[in-house]
């Protein structure tokens, strides 16, 4: 494996969004953090948000003085839903704007596009959603829910709940693939059975064939992977042909909010963990939505991607101000010693110091017949153990990796 030759500017890119009161920190002009994220196309409906949640963050940081008395300047680029996008705003805001940070990425795909030019340019990117996993890469700092926080969770619950018998519809790509690793792993580590398995070119918006295999299937219940508005045409189709399972997922309604988009029952008994979505009932999410809509008070909904993106920044601000400095080696260090965390929307987080993760709270949502949401169980604070148990280590070395369970880290 090769030494994090990364680190200088790992540090320069976190500088971004804080620089607090450190004399290493003042300098002038303003802090500059590249956003890259789909306002049009065919992730826009979950992904606007985040930029709505950058734009808040900024505004309350700002608001309090700046970082270090010097303004947060957002960088914002649309990437349409389209992976060569991110790829040439990617190189744009890192060579020609300069930016110190940037906040990148919906789908694996995207962020498997961009990540090699971060790389290339000793970047630093969070990555502030839900994915498959497995990325082992100190110039990335993930806040999104990974599989050993959402599936092991849920499939066992749902497997006890409903039956062994699992059916799986994902994505034909990189998120899809692996989740469904997942998925099976998990049941066949429960004495389950796969009942079924398919993968879907993202374009598919017709599924009257995957309706009739799963029908004539055994399956107990159906794990949707599903992504994008092509995609979810399912749903509805689904239910319009009577097919009447449980539904479990980690996709939806936390990320696109089918369940307001959708006519009701299509999404009925639907399961879905997710580290955060707006109908949260606790003190600190009330708090988060009264401040998210007096600003944007026409914001369809907030979802896990928009907290993410919010926490995303305050955890940076925190490494920058402990680091008293935006060397990427001091902030390295800052991430390596533990208890970076931070008390947001969905409760306390903390980043994982080997793999860069995120730990969450994760809620099962489930939607009702009238696509109400409620809350049959709560998990507090899973972390996401499974690279670093896997011999993903970021304090020590610096694979620029993407593992998967059949394909772990080394041994060392």
């Amino acid at each position: 494996m090769r030494q994090s030759p990364n680190r200088p500017l790992l540090a320069a890119l976190l500088t971004g969004t804080i620089m607090a009161g450190q004399p290493a920190l003042a300098q002038d002009g303003p802090i500059k953090i590249g956003v890259l994220e789909d306002q049009s196309g065919d992730f826009a409906a979950a992904t606007a948000v985040k930029v709505h949640a950058i734009e808040l963050a900024t505004k309350e940081i700002n608001d309090a003085g700046g970082i270090d008395g010097r303004p947060i300047e957002l960088v914002v680029y649309d990437t349409q839903s389209d992976n060569r996008r991110y790829q040439e705003f990617m190189r744009r805001v890192l060579q020609q704007d300069e930016v110190d940070v940037v906040f990148a990425g919906f789908s694996s795909a995207s962020r498997e596009a961009y990540r090699p030019i971060v790389n290339q340019f000793d970047g630093l990117a969070f990555y502030n959603n839900q994915y498959e996993g497995g990325v082992c890469d100190a110039n990335m700092i993930v806040t999104g829910a990974v599989p050993e926080q959402q599936f092991s969770t849920l499939i066992p619950w749902m497997m006890e709940t409903y039956g062994p018998n699992v059916y799986t519809l994902a994505a034909d790509y990189n998120f899809g693939q692996i989740s469904a690793e997942w998925v099976r792993q998990i049941v066949e580590e429960n004495g389950g059975t796969m009942a079924g398995e398919e993968f879907i070119p993202l374009g598919v918006s017709q599924f009257s064939q995957t309706i009739q295999n799963i029908q004539q299937s055994e399956a107990d219940f159906v794990v949707t992977l599903l992504v994008g508005a092509a995609q979810a045409s399912y749903y509805e189709q689904a239910n319009a042909a009577d097919v009447g399972l449980p539904m479990a997922s980690s996709v939806n309604v936390g990320q696109g909010y089918e369940h307001k988009r959708f006519t009701p029952p299509s999404l009925a008994d639907m399961y879905v963990t997710t580290n955060y979505i707006e109908e949260i009932d606790s003190p600190a999410s009330q708090d988060f939505v009264e401040r998210f809509r007096a600003m944007f008070p026409d914001e369809p909904y907030i979802n896990q991607e928009a907290a993410n993106s919010y926490i995303g920044i305050n955890l940076y601000k925190q490494m920058v101000e402990r680091a008293g400095s935006t060397d990427h080696d001091a902030i390295r260090a800052v991430l390596a010693e533990g208890d970076v965390c931070f008390d947001g929307p969905s409760g306390n987080v903390c980043l994982d110091p080997k793999s860069q993760h995120m730990s969450h709270t994760i809620f099962l949502a489930k939607v009702e017949d009238d696509h109400s949401i409620t809350f049959p169980e709560t998990w507090e604070n899973i972390e996401p153990y499974w690279l670093g148990d896997a011999g993903c280590d970021l304090t020590q070395n610096d694979p620029s990796a993407q593992y998967t369970p059949s394909s772990p880290p080394p041994a060392p």
